[in-house]
């Protein structure tokens, strides 16, 4: 039964903004203040989407979700009609107000955990929302992620939904960002490399938190039937940590039969690869590429700044992949050079395409923070909602939402205007209509 690898992304919301929420997060700490422009923002990710669906890859948008969290606010003992309680927060706490504000949705490989349908043990796709519990304005997503998923695969035939877990450090889940399944065809068994960022026994990072538990992927497993012979749980190397790397999808990256990933991706790698490659070799009748970056070919700060393992890698139709990689790498010479080299390398990678992203590059999330991926067999995909896939019209019609509803620019200062509430309810109840979820969001049903 033919099957394929679906990208959903987020579309960055129309309050994008750099409030440096994020610590660890080096490129959202070094923005904190500037001024935003949500309109570039989603325009960026709009054409990054566009460019897939030209390459024959398949595409849908993951909406952005409703701004700002007014009940949050309430909650945190800030009270009045609107323009007051925003004002109010701005005077007192600017970053529970910005918490309240975020966009970060539109990063959604941090949406949820999915599993192939191939790999569990019921055969449907199982979902499970990442709690997000290390930031406020993270966290403040599992909500809408939950629903939003149940609404967008509600066909149960085909598909399985699962609470976030329990909202706790020992469980705490980053979602897909620390997720790579490699599998010779999306219709067969792959293996599951899940990383984690600490446990209960092994060394741990010292400037900034990791944020994935080794508890969270067991618990994962076990709510999505995995075969644990199927599954390798790799440590994040403190060290990446601690040069910025708060998840894994910002130093390694794979796609069904290829692992690219910088040297200091994982704690004890080249034993932990090893144990991948008698995994494979046992489990799959075709050749793993693992491609290794070294510390002398790219550092781990350049790879930060560039985020050159944030790329995605895609199948093309007529062979051969693809490395989608952000702009950023075709300006730094460590990793353009590492970029040729790895089109030569004899493996399937043939081709590059550079996207401008600067927007969320400068938030911390390139090309692969901002898509889910889903693997469907075609009936489930057609099980699916359907409003949310990308075409010709729908690309025309979100790019005309996003010029008539975005601000050119955006201020922290700017998230006290009351009216800025009223702008971005008239966007989404638009944007509803246009994907065919109406009634998505809150505001839609009081």
């Amino acid at each position: 039964m033919h099957a394929l690898e679906l990208n959903l992304d987020g579309l960055p919301g129309p309050t994008h903004h750099y409030a440096g929420l994020a610590p660890g997060n080096l490129a959202c700490l070094r923005h904190r203040g500037q001024h935003s422009s949500p309109k570039e923002a989603a325009l960026q990710g709009l054409e990054k989407m566009w460019l897939l669906h030209r390459l024959g890859v398949p595409q849908a948008v993951l909406p952005p979700q409703a701004r700002p969290v007014l009940a949050t606010l309430r909650v945190l003992g800030f009270n009045g009609d609107v323009g007051k309680l925003l004002q109010q927060a701005y005077r007192q706490a600017p970053d529970l107000l910005a918490a309240c504000w975020s966009a970060s949705s539109m990063w959604a490989a941090n949406a949820a955990t999915v599993t192939a349908a191939a790999d569990s043990d019921d055969g449907r796709v199982h979902f499970t929302p990442a709690n997000l519990i290390h930031n406020l304005h993270r966290s403040l997503e599992t909500d809408f992620n939950s629903r939003l998923l149940q609404r967008l695969f509600a066909d149960t035939t085909f598909f399985a939904h699962h609470p976030p877990l329990p909202a706790c450090t020992a469980l705490a889940d980053e979602g897909a960002a620390n997720h790579i399944r490699l599998c010779t065809e999306y219709q067969r068994p792959g293996l599951n490399l899940q990383v984690f960022g600490w446990d209960h026994d092994s060394p741990r990072p010292r400037r900034y938190p990791a944020r994935q538990s080794a508890d969270a992927w067991q618990a994962l497993s076990r709510q999505h039937g995995l075969d644990n012979s199927r599954c390798l749980q790799l440590q994040q190397h403190p060290s990446a940590v601690d040069n910025g790397v708060f998840h894994n999808d910002l130093v390694a990256t794979g796609h069904r039969n290829l692992l690219l990933a910088h040297e200091l991706s994982y704690l004890q790698q080249s034993y932990r690869l090893d144990q991948l490659r008698a995994l494979w070799r046992e489990q799959q009748d075709q050749p793993l590429y693992l491609l290794q970056v070294s510390q002398y070919e790219i550092s781990l700060s350049e790879a930060v700044d560039c985020l050159l393992f944030n790329s995605q890698i895609v199948s093309l139709p007529d062979g051969g992949m693809a490395l989608i990689a952000p702009a950023e790498c075709q300006q730094q010479a460590s990793a353009r050079a590492v970029i040729h080299r790895l089109l030569g390398s004899g493996s399937p990678l043939k081709r590059v395409h550079y996207v401008e992203l600067r927007q969320s590059m400068q938030n911390g999330g390139g090309p692969a923070c901002l898509r889910l991926r889903v693997p469907l067999t075609g009936s489930a995909l057609r099980a699916m909602h359907q409003g949310v896939l990308l075409s010709e019209p729908l690309y025309r019609s979100l790019r005309d939402w996003v010029e008539r509803h975005y601000r050119d620019r955006l201020t922290i200062a700017d998230l006290q205007d009351p009216q800025l509430v009223d702008e971005v309810q008239r966007a989404l109840d638009e944007l509803s209509g246009l994907l065919g979820l109406d009634g998505l969001y809150p505001f839609q049903q009081e």
